[in-house]
């Protein structure tokens, strides 16, 4: 038998997928890793633990499955974005902890930055000069670290992706690569040339010796003898370029949105570059033999973390799956919203110093009220999302929405998502969307699964979701999501 195995490294924990040659989930593995919050709005991983829990789950899902290195044609990895590694070259010892996306540490700076370089930026790489973005976390590493800075322009040290430093590790350090999707997270890459921008380099002081070389989302990049065996890595995706391939989103025009940590809508917008005018991102949705496909992207940083929050923080449920029980149990006639803005707002607000809040509490508010609105918050905000690119005039009004990601598999988020945007959700049949993007881009480039138009075939859908909420009950909820945000912005 003939396996594909995804990698798909995320924010709070490693997977390794077998996918059998019918794009088939054969067999999962996943290990959860620690979160280290060394400030507030700071947010760190060990790369070791990113290392270790890679290994130890594909190792994990081939015992489990029986399969020998002989047996998988490809390996297509799948990562957290935005995340930003940077690493000795001969030793291969990181010189901090990897900062995650999340993190805010470089908020100061980019609003000094702002003003006179933002207009640069998006038109250089469609994003905007926000913390989110992998290039100031990479100036503090070497702004903070003695001697880096040098040690880096005589390409000493590596900068890298979560994609490009896996790869080098299991490549023994023969391959210093990432792929369009990732580059694009950089706010250092020019989406339009397909190269790295000198211009922001310059700007930042960033070396640009110690970036990696840009790949196509599918491509021959390195082989490794992790699995025991040489086995090639020939597809790579960031999470939500890789879910947008996982839910055959090919064609201009159709969107996607992936609920896990964070959410993320992308619009194809095929092979223009649509620029927002309301501070959406325009970004590489995939690239293939050499031709960018681009999108619209909104950008929220707190979808299934609201739910964790829940767990960890309040301790009111001890699994995320009881949030739909207690949701359904609430008193609708206490209208509590929250507004998870724990590490700031992203698109369309773009406000990375507000925090979390919750409004209209009352004395019967408890565990029920509270489930509720962390459910229905992901909703809100996807709307958001969604206004913006219909705004944008690039679609997203009456376009069918694609969903992936854990938060998926509650009916109840579905249905208010479906009832609060007034359009239909479809939740296909295989929810590992961005596991099965990668999957399919290394074995169609292995030669084992079939072309984009025979792989959007393949794509099947397991439940429609319709809006039965009346347009007036739907606006008014929306309006008093609209006035908590805008309380929420002036703290």
């Amino acid at each position: 038998m003939t396996y594909v195995m995804a990698i798909d490294q995320g924010t709070t924990s490693s997977r390794a997928i077998l996918f059998d040659k019918n794009l088939n989930i054969a067999a999962v593995a996943q290990k959860e890793f620690p979160q280290h919050y060394p400030a507030s709005g700071w947010v760190e991983h060990d790369p070791e633990d990113l290392w270790s829990t890679v290994v130890e789950t594909a190792r994990d899902v081939m015992q489990t499955q029986g399969v020998t290195a002989s047996d998988i044609a490809a390996i297509g990895i799948t990562n957290q974005r935005e995340t930003t590694v940077v690493w000795d070259k001969a030793t291969g010892q990181p010189l901090h902890n990897a900062i995650v996306w999340q993190d805010r540490r470089t908020a100061d700076y980019c609003a000094l930055m702002k003003d006179a370089h933002e207009d640069l930026v998006t038109e250089t790489t469609g994003l905007l000069f926000d913390p989110y973005f992998s290039s100031t976390k990479l100036k503090w590493i070497l702004d903070q670290t003695p001697g880096a800075r040098d040690r880096a322009a005589q390409g000493q040290v590596l900068f890298g992706t979560v994609d490009s430093y896996l790869i080098w590790r299991m490549t023994g350090g023969a391959a210093h690569v990432t792929d369009a999707t990732n580059a694009a997270r950089t706010m250092l890459y020019d989406i339009h040339k397909g190269a790295w921008s000198e211009q922001i380099c310059k700007m930042l002081n960033i070396p640009p010796a110690m970036l990696p070389q840009v790949k196509d989302c599918a491509a021959e990049f390195g082989t490794t003898d992790l699995l025991g065996g040489q086995t090639p890595i020939l597809g790579v995706a960031g999470d939500q370029q890789a879910a947008t391939v996982g839910q055959a989103c090919f064609d201009a025009g159709m969107l996607k949105s992936t609920y896990g940590t964070g959410c993320f809508a992308l619009l194809n917008t095929g092979d223009t570059p649509v620029r927002s005018t309301n501070r959406l991102l325009t970004t590489i949705g995939y690239q293939l033999n050499g031709q960018p496909t681009y999108a619209l992207e909104g950008s929220i940083f707190i979808a299934g973390a609201v739910v964790q929050w829940l767990r960890d923080g309040l301790k009111i449920i001890r699994d995320a799956g009881e949030t739909q029980a207690l949701a359904e149990a609430s008193d609708p006639g206490q209208p509590v919203i929250i507004v998870p803005a724990f590490t700031g707002l992203g698109a369309p607000y773009w406000h990375p110093d507000c925090r979390g809040a919750v409004y209209g509490l009352s004395r019967n508010s408890g565990p029920a009220e509270l489930a509720r609105a962390a459910l229905e918050s992901v909703g809100y905000q996807t709307r958001d999302l969604l206004e913006a690119m219909q705004a944008d005039g690039a679609g997203g009004g009456d376009a069918v929405l694609r969903v992936d990601g854990g938060m998926t598999a509650s009916n109840y988020t579905m249905q208010f998502l479906s009832d609060i945007l007034g359009a239909p959700v479809d939740r296909p049949r295989v929810l590992e969307t961005t596991a099965l993007g990668a999957a399919w881009l290394a074995g169609m480039q292995a030669g084992v699964y079939p072309d984009q138009a025979g792989f959007a075939q393949s794509w099947a859908l397991e439940r429609r979701f319709e809006p039965t909420m009346d347009s007036a009950d739907r606006d008014a909820k929306y309006a008093r999501w609209k006035k908590a945000v805008t309380a929420t912005l002036a703290v």
